[in-house]
């Protein structure tokens, strides 16, 4: 008798939680956001780990539909009736996805969802728990990027190591060689053949000087980015320039430079950068041209951005090249240098230019009916935008 009233009075003193007290527990659980639902899937409670994360107080939360936390995208797509119906059917419902704040900015977050069950079994509604994951995710889309940028790189040191090799060395060693000849046989080589040679001399050491250039500037994409000073400008004033640099050289093969975009035309982009990618391809496509003919460049809006095409009746490529034209290749530039198609080294140039605007370029061409090249820059700046990238498995140690 006198150890079952010990008992009871251990029973009696032992500490009994609260709903305060387990509120005050999902309360401190700041990094997490705790709600529950009615069977409306309407909220009925909000912890304060929700208000710190979604910006809603209390009162504006309580009462509001469920779907009021997802984007519009996964509305549309019947997200938030589908978590329900899985937690309904399988007793859980778990997901890593894209949330909205009151303030319409956005966050990655690990999503848990289950259905609140009386003691009798009846429904009495669901809960909802989130972390957010956006500085995790953050970090894992910095980890990739620096990747990318790290082959990146790598690939731009292979490219410059293969055109200081073969696009430069290769051809100043036989200026060097035939300067050698000249200096031992000057005054016994015939004048005419002498004159020649200097002539020779001349335009290898000019190309040499041409390529270093553009070698400098595609480096400068790279290394130099404070030289970056994108704007709004006029696209047809930067068309009229090049084809007023480019018409002499177009009118001694008779081909006619034609634009067709309207005044006002504007484009948000680094201005020199622009000159230098029309300056390349409209060249490019002057050499490629049959005499007589003509080089058309219009432009037209589509989804937040400009598409430039610069179109030809010339030669055209195949296939092959047309698939290897914006990845630096030893042999490739090698040929080309070779061959003075001068494709080489200034479509790299252009394709590093575009990417750091924002843009892409490619080309579509047919052998003997020609090329047109196309690539595309921003109307306007762009915000920075958190990207979604791949889909993050469920964490269960979230």
């Amino acid at each position: 008798m006198e150890k079952d009233h010990s008992v009871a009075k251990v029973l009696k003193n032992q500490y009994v939680p609260t709903a305060e007290f387990f509120s005050q527990i999902i309360n401190s659980l700041q990094d997490y956001s705790i709600f529950t639902l009615d069977e409306d899937f309407n909220i009925n409670s909000w912890s304060a780990g929700a208000v710190k994360i979604f910006g809603y107080e209390t009162e504006e939360a309580v009462g509001e539909p469920f779907e009021i936390i997802f984007t519009e995208e996964d509305k549309k797509e019947g997200v938030p009736k589908q978590e329900i119906d899985t937690a309904t059917k399988e007793g859980r419902a778990v997901d890593n996805r894209w949330h909205i704040c009151k303030d319409g900015s956005v966050f990655y977050a690990y999503g848990l969802v289950f259905p609140l069950i009386g003691v009798d079994g009846k429904l009495l509604g669901y809960v909802k728990i989130l972390r957010d994951l956006t500085d995790r995710r953050k970090s894992e889309e910095d980890i990739k990027n620096y990747i990318k940028e790290l082959e990146e790189l790598n690939i731009h040191k292979e490219s410059i190591l293969a055109i200081l090799s073969h696009d430069l060395r290769s051809p100043l060693a036989a200026i060097i060689q035939t300067a050698e000849y000249l200096k031992s046989n000057i005054e016994t080589i015939p004048p005419d053949e002498a004159k020649e040679m200097l002539e020779l001399l001349h335009k290898e050491s000019t190309d040499e000087l041409s390529m270093l250039d553009y070698l400098l500037e595609w480096a400068r994409i790279k290394y130099a980015s404070d030289t970056f000073t994108p704007k709004t400008i006029e696209l047809s004033k930067y068309v009229k320039k090049v084809f007023d640099t480019l018409k002499e050289t177009a009118s001694i093969n008779t081909i006619n430079l034609h634009q067709e975009i309207e005044e006002n035309t504007n484009v948000f982009a680094d201005g020199k950068m622009v000159l230098s990618v029309l300056q390349n391809i409209v060249s490019n496509a002057i050499k490629h041209s049959h005499k007589g003919g003509m080089i058309t460049v219009t432009a037209k809006k589509t989804e937040g951005k400009m598409i430039v095409e610069i179109k030809d009746a010339g030669v055209g490529m195949s296939k092959d090249i047309q698939q290897k034209l914006f990845t630096p290749q030893m042999n490739a530039l090698a040929t080309e240098r070779k061959e003075n198609k001068g494709a080489g080294i200034g479509l790299l140039l252009v394709k590093g230019f575009l990417e750091k605007n924002g843009g892409e370029i490619w080309v579509e061409s047919i052998e003997g009916e020609g090329s047109s090249f196309y690539f595309t820059l921003p109307l306007k700046k762009t915000t920075d935008k958190i990207v979604s990238g791949d889909t993050i498995a469920f964490d269960e140690g979230a």
